[in-house]
């Protein structure tokens, strides 16, 4: 009998959990080229006797066909190219199981070349078995890993230590090793449960304790991943269904497309993004060839199905499909931590094209933030990531993009960047600092006509001696706004002007008394103050806003509000705003008493072309004054 038929046999006399009962866990496999992951994977699969019949037996006698030695590895590798080369080059999915559960083992490659490989492996993965030679201990690569995994949101690690054998079994050396690694992982949020000294080669702590560790009071490799948890199902989170396409079927509009995540029934209300349109649920359709059989009433995650709707409404590929009240984010910019594997640097003010989804878009790198040293943690500026580095960056679409934080939605809060027509990069989606837009772009009223008015705007700046319209004063807090506005305003009355300044905190007493300072707070603040300004333009008048006004969408609404918009960027680095600290909210916000504070602790999003530039750092203020008066004269003349 084969030893692959005895291991059955042995673990045939324990009962079982009874398949039904079963449920799968998916753990990804990852370490440094040359660490054992493979040589690992096949001796478990061998001693908890989930080969195929044959297998091992064939591969014996392959390798004694080819004057090669045994290698439990080649039971993973079983790529010709694999084993002329010496390296797992793509990831390998394949199935075994314990007395406890079902298992997909995806075995990663682990040499620098192939990240992009153990990345897609990782997407994957409940959990992760992350090998480390104890000969060589915690190398970059190692580290470079537990960052991955980590970026892609696993955080049930285990650490098999591998090669024991090979330094005599020394407790010390493994200590050392297990607290240095222990240390890295916990510093970056990720606590690996157990930290395992192993043998592969020998059998050692894979399903059996080894007699060579008397020392060790841990579970073997197969015990540790039975106490694993398989992260919640799909089905029980929000509807995500993206639009794959869109049929015409005999009089019928079918959607199509795959439920990533959750569930939907017939009758239910849908909620497509980021247009915003809605409808009910008519049908699922389904095809097949079993006559009488009736038509599905409801389809659930990881489920293909097409859908008809009660009314025809527009509806394109890329689309996101969810219940009204679990809608996704809509925004036009996110944060994103990424790892980039282009063999181009992502370059800071280059476009690429973003998939989220079935969604394609064109986005452009706002910003670099930091590059982040996946050894040591530390952050450098730059404006260019390299191959293979991570970096924390600011991406902003030219149309509204529906999608979700990955922290609450893993599967749409992930993406990837194509450049050319290479996958060049992929990450992880924060909206730290930014707004979800819906309610700022969704209109709620019915039935409402604009009223005409029998006054048109020629009248009005006939009558006036001038245009109305609204000059944005946009800049860090500190930059001057309020100072220079106030002084406009008194110099422009004196000329016979109309004009009122409408300022942040004055603002913030009344018409806005019930807003916060979170991101989605401030942007519907702006939302309000940029209408209210345009209904001033519209009677003639010149309204002064002083706004720190950060995000630059916030001030492109309130441009599309207003008939004769003038973005003015009052300019001043952080530096001098801080030097000045006017009303103590740098000192406060540096002590952490003030949080997302702007320029601190939030994102300030400068104008891209504004109409005019006003530097408070190097001209005075009257000289400023004198230069805004000039251009208010020139522009608004009639």
């Amino acid at each position: 009998m084969s030893e692959a038929s005895e291991a059955k046999l042995r673990l045939a006399a324990v009962n079982p959990t009874p398949a039904s009962a079963r449920d799968l866990l998916r753990i990804v496999i990852v370490g440094h080229v040359d660490h054992g992951k493979s040589t690992l994977v096949g001796r478990m699969f061998h001693d908890t006797g989930s080969l195929p019949d044959g297998k091992y037996e064939s591969i014996k006698t392959m390798c004694e066909r080819r004057g090669v030695p045994f290698e439990w590895a080649f039971l993973m590798d079983a790529l010709q190219a694999e084993r002329d080369q010496g390296i797992t080059i793509d990831t390998s999915q394949i199935w075994f199981k314990t007395d406890y559960r079902d298992y997909t083992i995806i075995d990663a490659p682990g040499h620098k070349e192939f990240l992009k490989n153990m990345i897609t492996g990782a997407a994957q993965s409940d959990a992760a078995l992350l090998i480390i030679d104890a000969a060589e201990g915690v190398r970059e690569q190692s580290r470079r890993h537990g960052y991955l995994l980590h970026l892609l949101g696993i955080r049930q690690v285990a650490v098999a230590v591998n090669k024991m054998d090979l330094i005599a079994y020394e407790k010390d050396q493994f200590d050392l090793i297990e607290q240095e690694y222990r240390d890295y992982l916990t510093s970056i949020g990720v606590t690996p449960t157990f930290v395992i000294p192993v043998s592969a080669r020998q059998g050692d702590n894979i399903v059996e304790p080894s007699a060579q560790m008397p020392w060790y009071k841990g579970p073997t490799v197969v015990k540790a991943l039975d106490s694993f948890m398989p992260t919640a199902a799909p089905v029980e989170r929000p509807l995500r269904f993206p639009v794959q396409d869109v049929y015409k079927f005999d009089q019928r509009r079918i959607i199509a497309g795959r439920i990533e995540e959750g569930h939907l029934r017939v009758g239910d209300t849908l909620m497509f993004s980021p247009s915003n349109k809605s409808a009910r649920v008519q049908s699922i359709e389904f095809w097949s060839t079993v006559p009488g059989k009736k038509a599905p009433t409801e389809a659930s995650a990881g489920e293909s199905v097409g859908i008809t709707l009660d009314e025809q409404i527009f509806v394109e590929r890329g689309e996101l499909a969810s219940h009204v009240e679990h809608s996704p984010i809509e925004t036009d910019v996110f944060r994103a931590r990424i790892f980039w594997l282009g063999h181009e640097p992502l370059l800071k003010g280059k476009s690429y094209r973003i998939k989220l989804g079935t969604l394609e878009a064109p986005v452009t790198v706002q910003s670099i933030e930091s590059i982040i040293d996946t050894s040591d943690l530390s952050n450098t500026s730059s404006h260019q990531v390299e191959r293979n580095q991570v970096a924390e960056v600011v991406l902003r679409a030219r149309r509204m993009l529906a999608l979700d934080e990955f922290s609450k939605a893993p599967k749409s809060g992930r993406f990837v960047l194509v450049d050319k027509y290479d996958i060049a990069g992929g990450g992880i989606i924060s909206m730290d600092g930014y707004a979800d837009q819906r309610d700022l772009i969704t209109s709620r009223s019915t039935n409402i006509t604009r009223v005409v008015h029998g006054i048109d705007t020629a009248a009005r700046a006939f009558r006036n001696g001038h245009k109305g319209g609204v000059l944005w004063f946009t800049g860090l807090s500190g930059a001057g706004k309020s100072t220079l506005a106030v002084a406009l305003e008194k110099k422009l009355f004196e000329k016979g002007y109309n004009v009122y300044v409408l300022d942040g905190d004055n603002v913030r007493h009344g018409l806005n008394a019930n807003l916060s300072f979170s991101p989605e707070d401030r942007a519907e603040n702006i939302r309000r103050v940029g209408e209210v300004a345009a209904l001033f333009g519209r009677a003639g008048m010149i309204a002064i806003t002083s706004f720190i006004s950060p995000y630059r969408s916030d001030r492109d609404r309130a441009r599309e509000a207003a008939e004769n918009f003038h973005e003015i960027h009052v300019k001043a680095d952080v530096a001098t705003c801080e030097a000045r600290d006017p009303k103590g909210l740098y000192k406060k916000a540096r002590a952490g008493e003030i949080k997302d504070f702007t320029g601190i602790s939030a994102p300030y999003e400068a104008p891209d072309s504004p109409e005019l530039v006003v530097d408070t750092a190097d001209t005075q203020i009257d000289e400023c004054v004198e230069r805004l008066v000039n251009y208010v004269e020139t522009k608004f003349k009639v």
